[in-house]
């Protein structure tokens, strides 16, 4: 019933909501559009033998809960988006194509 309103409403769920908030969030952070630095919290893995996208992130061991619980969060969504959505030029494409994504990722 709840699922069905909001696919008539074109809605996301409140979970895919909160994935695409950190989504949002890990691209700023790996642009370098945030104040906190990406690579603090993330490492990037670059192959062309990965499936998926090419950039792969691992995140770093931290000692404060927050920034665990975002990194632990994302590492694995992110892995699984596809390489063009990880590798658009700006954060209007990013979410444009992060959408359409989203669609069938969870």
């Amino acid at each position: 019933l709840y699922e069905g309103r909001l696919r008539d409403l074109g809605l996301f769920s409140l979970e895919k909501r909160r994935l695409r908030g950190d989504l949002n969030n890990a691209y700023k952070y790996l642009m370098g559009g945030n104040q906190v630095d990406g690579t603090r919290l993330f490492s990037v893995v670059c192959s062309d033998r990965t499936k998926g996208n090419g950039h792969k992130l691992q995140h770093r061991k931290f000692h404060q809960n927050t920034r665990k619980n975002f990194t632990v969060r994302v590492t694995e969504p992110w892995d699984r988006l596809p390489g063009e959505v990880v590798e658009s030029p700006s954060m209007e494409i990013f979410k444009t194509c992060l959408d359409t994504s989203l669609c069938s990722l969870l």
